[in-house]
């Protein structure tokens, strides 16, 4: 169980979500969007929060300012989120606008919402779940997309839902959060996206 549950937390880490809710956007979409559009986007969005981040990582690691993928501690979780606040916009502000997507645009706007609200909570010393976070906001906006495009995506929302518990599961059974830090980062995932729904939906 306890194998079963680490490789749900590495599976559903947090680098993971930026480019999971673009893949989502262009397999839901009933908008007609050109190979080298979706490619453009998803190519950039995956270099820029996954490989970059994990590139991040090591250097972090070699020079003693992390320890593990989790960021346990706070200064290593500060500057692992500074970093990819920076990414975060390099996206919203070079990649998205190329694709004229406005659904993508405001998904980014409330990863960005969530990081700036989770580096607050950090420098209030409130930590909270990075994972649940990231799935937090991943499910609102699988949710509004269901409802903006009037599309039944009744299973991958029970699946985001499933591995979400899942993933709570996990944080908490591995003694890496506590029942508030998931609830916290679940909370602010999911309003971040929440308020964005007012600009598109």
């Amino acid at each position: 169980m306890r194998k079963f549950l680490a490789f749900i937390s590495y599976l559903f880490h947090p680098v993971f979500i930026p480019f999971a809710g673009t893949l989502c956007y262009f397999l839901i979409t009933p908008k007609y969007t050109p190979l080298e559009v979706q490619s453009g986007n998803i190519l950039p969005v995956f270099i820029l929060t996954v490989i970059i981040p994990i590139i991040s990582f090591l250097i972090l690691r070699n020079l003693g300012l992390a320890r593990t993928v989790f960021l346990p501690g706070r200064e290593e979780r500060l500057y692992a989120l500074l970093i990819y606040l920076g990414l975060l916009v390099m996206v919203l502000v070079k990649v998205i606008p190329n694709s004229y997507t406005p659904e993508l645009y405001y998904f980014f706007g409330g990863l960005i919402t969530a990081t700036g609200a989770t580096l607050l909570a950090l420098v209030l010393r409130v930590n909270c779940s990075l994972h649940m976070v990231g799935l937090g906001s991943l499910l609102m906006f699988l949710i509004a997309l269901s409802i903006h495009f009037e599309t039944n995506i009744t299973l991958a929302l029970s699946l985001v839902t499933l591995f979400t518990g899942l993933t709570a599961t996990s944080r908490l059974y591995l003694r890496a959060r506590g029942r508030a830090q998931v609830l916290i980062g679940f909370i602010i995932g999911f309003l971040a996206q929440l308020l964005t729904l007012q600009f598109w939906l």
